[in-house]
């Protein structure tokens, strides 16, 4: 109800008595409708808002919650635009890029420590490449020709699914809130590191017994010992 006053203007009335003109909300276009099997009330050309009711509809539960959390998600990531208005362009483009700066860091240090930055840039690729596999495309191809690309210094090259090629995705409007990336890059980087500072092993000692019973019962059939 407080949703719909704030759409078609007007206030919530407790009676009917001395109702004015300044009390009642209006839209250009009011009706009800069936929708499957259920009826809504639709109120369309409302002037005190420019907010939308979405109604997903399908042939399971577990696809219209899957439908839902894409919806929020997409949702969710145009609000990030528009408030941190800082974006870089997507389809594995930043990925490919931090890469390649990574591996030629990763050539100025010396002993091991070159090993880790090289792993996780390599890491960084496995995004552009999972990608390729989820549309069907050749990944090796792609990346080979995405690594060409960003060495000349074509920051801003990933995939495009549309041609199953590769292009500019800044100029083709993919773009990725910056937030989002960062975030993303920060999780990993932080799992990464809690699994590495693991330095125990946790043990099933039912699985050990059970290798020790059997050892023990061959060995006593090799002396003898009746069953």
């Amino acid at each position: 109800m407080n949703r719909v006053i704030l759409a078609v203007g007007g206030s919530i009335q407790t009676t009917c008595s001395d109702i004015k003109e300044h009390d009642l909300g209006t839209c250009e276009v009011f009706e009800e409708v069936q929708i499957g099997g259920e009826r809504y009330n639709l109120f369309e050309g409302c002037p005190k808002t420019k907010t939308v009711t979405l109604i997903l509809r399908g042939g399971a539960d577990q696809v219209i919650e899957e439908v839902e959390r894409s919806l929020h998600d997409a949702i969710m990531v145009v609000k990030r635009s528009i408030k941190n208005r800082f974006v870089v362009a997507g389809g594995g483009a930043i990925e490919m890029e931090l890469s390649k700066i990574l591996r030629a860091y990763s050539r100025t240090i010396p002993g091991k420590q070159q090993l880790i930055i090289s792993a996780f840039a390599k890491a960084l690729e496995i995004i552009p490449r999972q990608l390729c596999e989820n549309a069907g495309l050749d990944g090796t191809e792609l990346l080979n020709k995405l690594r060409s690309l960003h060495s000349k210094g074509e920051v801003w090259y990933g995939l495009d699914f549309e041609n199953e090629s590769i292009s500019n995705n800044f100029e083709k409007f993919i773009w990725e809130p910056s937030l989002v990336k960062v975030n993303a890059l920060q999780s990993a980087t932080e799992a990464a590191i809690l699994v590495l500072n693991v330095d125990e092993t946790i043990t099933n000692k039912a699985n050990e017994e059970q290798p020790n019973a059997a050892a023990a019962a061959m060995a006593g059939r090799g002396r003898g010992i009746p069953r």
